[in-house]
């Protein structure tokens, strides 16, 4: 899905931008101030600090910043000299498909975490509750059912804790909308 050589479009596209180490609340400010669409997951990460409670809000996925522009506002963005990479993604429906449950679960979860992407499990989709319309892999974690969104090309993926009853499965060539 990534990384494929392709014609320059003048029109809104997906992107990948691998940023430089700890470049990505930056780069997503600089695009904001530009009017670029990006996305950029955040996840809230709690350390003690001299016995207090520090909460910081730390990106999902380290390293990665999603943008939605043309080739020219890529370019643009790296640039900034913050960005390492630019992965063209090829699948434009899968990607959105892929980070509007993203969006779903980061709205209604405030636990999802980062975890390394698993290859084996059944895809399933949520038919009730809250996260009603996700799609990901199902992982057995001792006694407890664990999804797992994964966004094609990333090396990580982001789960949580779902109760099995409601989800359904699904095949893989359902994921395509």
């Amino acid at each position: 899905m990534f990384d494929q050589p392709g014609p320059v479009s003048t029109t809104s596209q997906w992107f990948v931008l691998h940023t430089k180490a700890r470049q990505e609340k930056a780069l997503a400010s600089n695009l904001a101030s530009r009017g670029v669409e990006y996305f950029l997951p955040l996840v809230k990460h709690v350390t003690i600090q001299s016995r207090k409670r520090v909460e910081t809000m730390l990106p999902l996925f380290p390293g990665y910043l999603f943008m939605n522009g043309s080739l020219e506002q890529a370019y643009d963005a790296d640039r900034t000299r913050r960005v390492a990479q630019i992965i063209r993604v090829t699948d434009q429906q899968r990607i959105e498909s892929e980070l509007e449950s993203l969006r779903i679960a980061l709205e209604v979860e405030d636990t999802l975490m980062p975890c390394d992407r698993l290859r084996c499990g059944m895809w399933v989709e949520v038919r009730t509750g809250p996260f009603e319309g996700v799609r990901g892999l199902i992982e057995r974690i001792e006694r407890r059912t664990r999804l797992v969104l994964h966004v094609e090309g990333m090396p990580k993926a982001a789960c949580l804790e779902i109760d099995g009853s409601m989800v359904e499965v699904i095949d893989e060539e359902a994921l395509v909308v």
